[in-house]
């Protein structure tokens, strides 16, 4: 009886070679797991695929609600944007695939999983970190670190076996999908001078739409619970915000990113939906939380994201801080309203029963509740160093 891998199959390039090449080299039997995490793809050929190509089973793990629910979630909460941008969509996914493969493994009693990512990519870390960190005594093989073969020779080496591929070499572009949005890599695009070809673009393409719209978003301890004053899940209100959203360009990220490995890439991303909820929650954390707690938090914002990228989900400092961030989501709660136009979004309301804001101090028309005369007691204090600076000399001309 042959040995069984669990190959984390995306129905991609890499992965279908892998079933082939996992079985060639190491004589092994593949069982593709095709994890269901809301890409528009039909999954149920990508599982068939699996199989002609060799795999011994190909089941489809429904991850969505648990992607939305458990990883989505928290990076709401955490406004997580890798280098301030990219709204970690991959990212998010690779740790609960990695979960799955080795729940998958644990069930079959394998003692090998693979994944399909190269060497130079983000995705090799973070399926390699998060199994370690859940079972360290699981082999993971990497057959794309091992073949070094170009993406070219990856094409004739399937054509040489008679392999059944989703893609061409007039059209080698990498798509990864799920809920969160869509990444789009190789071909044209990894030269940074070269602008995307429109056909890239599937979420935000401009068509169908009126010279502008809005989005009214609720949201409830940090969380999105109603749209357009209709309640409904996180899930729909995803979906929702990519329809509404996406026919204004809105989303569209071209990027360069600095990668776990040192190499800097030219990134495409499209995402609708995540530009306006994180846009929109971290508006409503402006009007509820100090000024201290805010600027705290945007550190940890930036710690959050870097972890979640590098591949540490299941680390102990990313799950301590996910412990701050839910305590500072209380009071995030409330409304904003985001009008939507050619190429741009903006923030135009945003109200909470939490605000610190309030109109009868930041109006100018009267002066309730607050003193003129304090004003200049406090700068006095407030520029007291400053003043015995001053004294002594202050700045001295070289």
């Amino acid at each position: 009886m042959s040995d069984i891998v669990i190959l984390a199959y995306s129905g991609g390039l890499d992965t279908t070679i892998a079933i082939s090449w996992l079985k060639e080299k190491y004589g092994m039997d593949v069982i593709a797991m095709v994890a269901d995490v809301g890409q528009n793809e039909d999954l149920n050929e990508i599982s068939l695929r699996a199989r002609k190509n060799g795999a011994v089973e190909s089941p489809i793990v429904d991850l969505k609600l648990e992607l939305v629910n458990d990883f989505i979630a928290p990076c709401i909460k955490a406004n997580a944007k890798y280098e301030g941008k990219y709204p970690l969509v991959s990212a998010i996914s690779r740790p609960l695939i990695a979960k799955k493969l080795v729940q998958l493994a644990k069930m079959h009693g394998a003692k090998v999983v693979s994944h399909g990512c190269t060497a130079k990519g983000n995705d090799q870390i973070r399926f390699d970190v998060s199994i370690m960190l859940l079972d360290p005594d699981l082999k993971i093989i990497a057959p794309a670190r091992e073949w070094n073969m170009s993406r070219e020779e990856e094409i004739d080496y399937a054509d040489s076996r008679g392999l059944s591929l989703p893609i061409t070499k007039n059209k080698p572009y990498s798509i990864d999908e799920n809920i969160w949005g869509r990444s789009i890599e190789c071909g044209v695009l990894e030269d940074p001078w070269v602008e995307p070809p429109e056909d890239i673009f599937s979420l935000s393409q401009k068509k169908g739409r009126k010279e502008h719209d809005y989005i009214e978003l609720e949201f409830e301890s940090g969380l999105t619970v109603k749209v357009d004053g209709n309640s409904i899940d996180l899930t729909g209100i995803i979906e929702i915000c990519n329809k509404k959203a996406g026919p204004y360009g809105i989303g569209r990220i071209d990027m360069i990113e600095d990668r776990v490995v040192g190499i800097k890439s030219r990134e495409i991303y499209e995402c609708p939906a995540s530009t306006v909820i994180l846009a929109a929650h971290a508006e409503l954390e402006t009007l509820v939380l100090p000024k201290e707690v805010l600027d705290y938090k945007a550190g940890v914002d930036r710690l959050y994201a870097d972890l979640v990228y590098s591949g540490k989900w299941f680390s102990p400092l990313k799950s301590a801080l996910d412990d701050f961030i839910k305590n500072t989501q209380q009071r995030v709660s409330g409304n904003v309203v985001i009008k939507l136009q050619d190429n741009s979004m903006m923030v135009v309301g945003r109200r909470s029963p939490y605000s610190i804001f309030d109109m009868d101090l930041a109006t100018y028309r009267h002066n309730y509740q607050f003193f003129d005369s304090s004003s200049e007691g406090f700068i006095n204090l407030f520029g007291l160093q400053m003043r015995q600076w001053s004294k002594l000399g202050g700045e001295k001309d070289e």
